[in-house]
């Protein structure tokens, strides 16, 4: 609960607005970020300063707060507050008499928003893009929101207003500002304090965040929770393997018919592939329209499951769609992968790239071919844009066959809908396309790394895996220095942004999928050097890992990074704890080294400590605990020619939820476990399968591999 010093401001917060779009140029200092949502604002009229201490200093010398502006390329509210509170001239007059103003990109720096949020979210209960803040000279929040208009309007007070009023407290009513502030760390402290009890088994953890999910499982629409509708790809994921730990065919359906909905939903992009961040409704119908790199990397990796398990060809379509979509949009030609694509192709604009009338569908279709698009894509249901019902999101609303029905289609139902697809596709492609942020950022691309890795062996797509290889490559070239590890960006000036735990996370993990995947050593080398820098710099109270390393961060020694920040909670996409231990667990099976399970024992019971009741935001530690608990499976085929292809895709394909597949006996460092590596000596064509240390018969036909691989392995002694 907050006291009445904190829900006092909760009035302030909202989400609608206008303002007067006048171009300005006061933001000069912008003007060379590297961010270009930065950039994006030099234009503007208010006085921003970028994150630093040249801006701490100024509010210190002059006693002026601090507003405190954090958004992104991707956010169409931030947008939108740009295009008009901070375009309204009475807004900007207010900020350069009372204010120092600074501008975040959140991808940038993610440290800084973490901690901001935080914060915010203390004071308010909300939180979200654009962030706004009010801070005090050294940097604590007093009072916060997200997005504000600048005038009133909707019952909402204006930004003008809340300007006027905060500068008139902070001058005279000093007291009620600091004890707003302390009242906000006080309420962090009480959220670091709590525990849930120290000796409580992981396996009671584990049923416990079970239980959450399947209570917060929609049955109607598939996915968790109500509107707006996130997609949670862990919690998916943690499904599955509930699935095959327990034999439990309710989490498989569900995993299935989540999968299944958001594929065929207005939150899938129906013709350029990829996903759209949340859906603003129950159905999955229609979306919020900006891509992100760090959920489709996710939402990749969730699929790729889904194919494994389920072995659906809708299921394959989506990851062949999501990454000709990373291909089209977001690939670097030199290697690796911007950072998200933008809701909005223009101010005022709201997914117009995305969507249709029906007269753009008339412009491109025709006679039956039209009737069948309609009637697939749900024109004119329940994909209508609440702005603009004109408007539709693309949407499957029906079988194939059944939009088919009683039409006469040119080669039949299936090829007129790929037909149908590369129509609107084309007609697409000339319109103004939303703006791609090329940032190439460490964490988002060593997701990409894992994703690709996973999907390219799955799907038997080899230039997915060169794509990996690529992005691997050009970070371990110009980003990667050994014990002090990845930069968080790679910027034409070199590395930039030291010390991040997320980048040193995702990225080891992805050079060890890519590792596992090409049977290539080199990547282990880096991925176990980053993880033993993980271990020896992050380390914090109770072995937790904090998202800063105090002698590795190169940022601005600010007070506002000093208090350790423990990233426990997934938000939606993996925590960077949790993906500690899940990269521990999947280095520990791959080269068969006890002592990296170990420190996924270690750090998983204080995880547990301190989130035991987040539900779906715990989905990722569950998972961990889970595979803790379960025998990884090796897979070897020996021999050479069609047999053997064949029995390497039928063991890619299959489910076990921490499995590795060589195509042959791998080099070292790589390692066997010791039944298979003397079994590995035979001269015929067959498959040696082994969970932990113990290995099953030989095996020669590719249809026995799925039912051994997907039979639950014994549970690891303790």
């Amino acid at each position: 609960m907050h006291d009445n010093r904190i829900s006092l401001w909760r009035p302030w917060v909202s989400m609608a607005g206008s303002g007067d779009g006048r171009p300005h140029t006061g933001g000069f200092r912008l003007a060379q970020a590297s961010s270009s949502y930065l950039r994006s604002a030099a234009e503007q009229a208010i006085d921003w300063y970028p994150w630093g201490p040249e801006a701490f200093a100024l509010a210190k010398r002059t006693g002026r707060p601090i507003l405190l502006d954090i958004g992104a390329s991707w956010c169409h509210w931030c947008h939108v507050m740009d295009e008009g509170t901070y375009s309204d001239s009475e807004v900007a007059r207010l900020l350069a008499q009372h204010f120092v103003a600074i501008k975040v990109d959140r991808d940038e720096n993610p440290e800084i928003d973490r901690r901001y949020q935080r914060q915010v979210g203390a004071l308010t209960g909300e939180g979200g893009w654009p962030l706004t803040g009010f801070l005090t000279p050294d940097g604590e929040v007093f009072l916060g929101g997200t997005y504000f208009p600048p005038q009133d309007g909707h019952g909402r007070p204006g930004f003008r207003r809340v300007l006027k009023e905060v500068a008139r407290l902070w001058a005279e009513e000093p007291e009620r500002i600091q004890e707003n502030a302390r009242a906000i760390q006080d309420a962090l402290a009480r959220l670091r304090e709590r525990r849930a009890p120290a000796d409580r088994p992981l396996a009671v953890f584990l049923a416990s965040v079970r239980a959450e999910i399947s209570s917060a499982y929609d049955p109607v629409n598939g996915g968790f929770g109500m509107a707006p509708k996130f997609p949670h790809p862990t919690a998916v994921s943690l499904l599955l393997y509930d699935a095959f730990a327990r034999q439990a065919p309710m989490s498989a359906d569900r995993a299935r018919d989540t999968l299944r909905r958001m594929a065929d939903g207005g939150i899938y992009d129906q013709l350029g592939g990829g996903f759209h961040r949340y859906a603003v409704d129950e159905g999955w119908h229609i979306p919020h329209f900006e891509k992100m790199g760090v959920d489709n990397a996710a939402l990749l990796g969730a699929y790729t499951e889904g194919v494994q398990r389920f072995g659906e060809p809708r299921m394959e379509e989506t990851v062949r769609g999501t990454i000709a979509w990373l291909r089209t949009e977001l690939a670097d030609p030199s290697g690796g992968y911007g950072a998200s694509q933008d809701a909005d192709n223009a101010p005022g604009d709201d997914g117009n790239y995305f969507t249709w009338t029906r007269g753009e569908f008339k412009e491109v279709l025709s006679s039956d071919d039209l009737r069948f698009a309609t009637r697939f894509f749900g024109l004119g249901t329940d994909g209508r844009m609440h702005h603009d019902p004109e408007r539709n999101v693309l949407f499957r609303m029906l079988p194939v066959a059944d939009a088919a029905e009683g039409l006469d289609l040119t080669g039949g139902a299936d090829a007129t809908l790929t037909r149908i697809i590369e129509r609107l596709s084309a007609a697409r492609r000339v319109r103004p396309a939303p703006a791609i942020d090329r940032a190439l950022y460490a964490d988002i691309n060593g997701r990409f790394i894992a994703a690709l890795a996973r999907a390219g062996t799955v799907v038997g797509d080899p230039e997915a895996l060169a794509d990996a290889r690529r992005a691997a490559d050009r970070f371990l070239g110009h980003a990667y220095r050994p014990r002090e590890g990845v930069a968080h960006r790679l910027d034409p000036a070199g590395p930039q942004g030291f010390g991040l735990l997320e980048d040193q996370v995702a990225f080891a993990s992805g050079l060890v999928e890519l590792a596992g995947a090409t049977a290539d050593p080199r990547y282990l080398g880096p991925a176990v050097d980053l993880l033993e820098t993980i271990d020896q710099e992050f380390r914090g109270e109770d072995g937790l890992f904090r998202d800063v390393a105090p002698r590795l961060y190169d940022g601005p020694s600010l007070p506002a990074v000093a208090e350790p920040s423990y990233p426990l909670e997934d938000s939606p996409h993996l925590s960077a704890n949790a993906s500690a231990a899940l990269t521990f667990l999947r280095l520990s099976s791959l080269v068969k080294d006890d002592r990296w399970r170990e420190k996924a024992a270690a750090l998983l019971p204080p995880i547990a400590a301190r989130i035991g009741g987040a539900g779906l935001f715990a989905a990722g530690s569950a998972l961990a605990a889970g595979l803790l608990a379960t025998e990884p499976a090796t897979v070897v085929v020996e021999g050479e020619g069609p047999m053997a292809d064949a029995l390497v895709r039928a063991a890619r394909r299959a489910w076990h939820p921490n499995t590795w597949v060589f195509a042959r006996p791998p080099p070292p460092p790589f390692s066997l476990p010791e039944e298979l590596a003397s079994a590995a000596r035979g001269t015929g064509t067959r498959a040696l399968v082994c969970f932990g240390s113990s290995c099953a018969p030989p095996i020669t036909d590719p249809a026995e591999l799925a039912p051994v691989l997907a039979s639950p392995g014994r549970a690891v002694s303790s």
